[in-house]
Formats: C-alpha cells, structure tokens, sequence
C-alpha cells in the first residue's frame, strides 16, 4: 500500500534515512550494501520500496526492455540512484534524469555514499523531471 505523502515528505525521509545508513556504514562499499540499508531504513518507515526496477526504452512506436534499472524506486515517485565513487561526475546526473524521463517521476536523488560526509551538497542530490 501506498502513502499519499506529499513529495517533500518523501524527500525528507529519504534524507534522513541515507544519513542513517552513512553514519552506520561510512565509506567504501559496494553500491549494493548501501542500496539494500536504505532499502530497509525506507521500508521501517512504513515507505512502499521497490529495488532494482526495470524500465523500458521507448522509440517510435517500438518498446524495448534494454536493461535499464531504478537502484530504488520509493512509493512509485521517488527515483533513488546510489553510487559509491570518488566523486560525482557529469554523467551520473545525466544518467538519473535519463531515468526519470524514461520511468516519468518527477523527483530523484543522486547519493554518493563514498565521501566523509553527506552534508556536502554534491553528495546527495536532488533532480527534478520537468514532465
């Protein structure tokens, strides 16, 4: 079941969560650790998460499944895209609003779970999908 929760709210959530998964896990590890805490932490929140979610390319009128995925989707708006790099670059912010045209959301975050801090504003990003 779904939350009716406002968007912001959701940000939020998704916020303080990755900064509980940071705290407890730190640097350093696989972009799948870190996908599968906060996968969690989201769902103690009473958060619907669905992780590693296929999304489709389209083209004409032709639909391929081409391998595209979510990392995390939060209450079927959300796009979460985590990484564990050492720094964010170019084609990382292209990737997650390729992915929220594709899957049409409105809002993603870009998290970079291999820095000493999230409170630096390129480690945890938030885009939106102009629809």
């Amino acid at each position: 079941m779904y939350t009716n929760l406002p968007v912001n709210e959701l940000s939020y959530r998704v916020r303080g969560a990755a900064f509980k998964v940071h705290s407890q896990l730190g640097p350093g590890l696989l972009e799948s650790v870190y996908e599968a805490a906060l996968a969690y932490e989201l769902q103690k929140t009473g958060l619907n998460v669905r992780t590693q979610v296929g999304i489709p390319m389209r083209y004409d009128a032709l639909q391929f499944d081409v391998g595209f995925r979510l990392d995390l989707l939060v209450e079927e708006r959300l796009v979460l895209e985590i990484k564990s790099v050492d720094s964010l670059a170019p084609v990382h912010y292209k990737q997650l609003l390729t992915y929220l045209k594709l899957a049409e959301k409105p809002v993603g975050f870009l998290i970079n779970f291999n820095v000493i801090s999230l409170e630096n504003k390129v480690s945890l990003v938030r885009l939106v999908n102009n629809l």
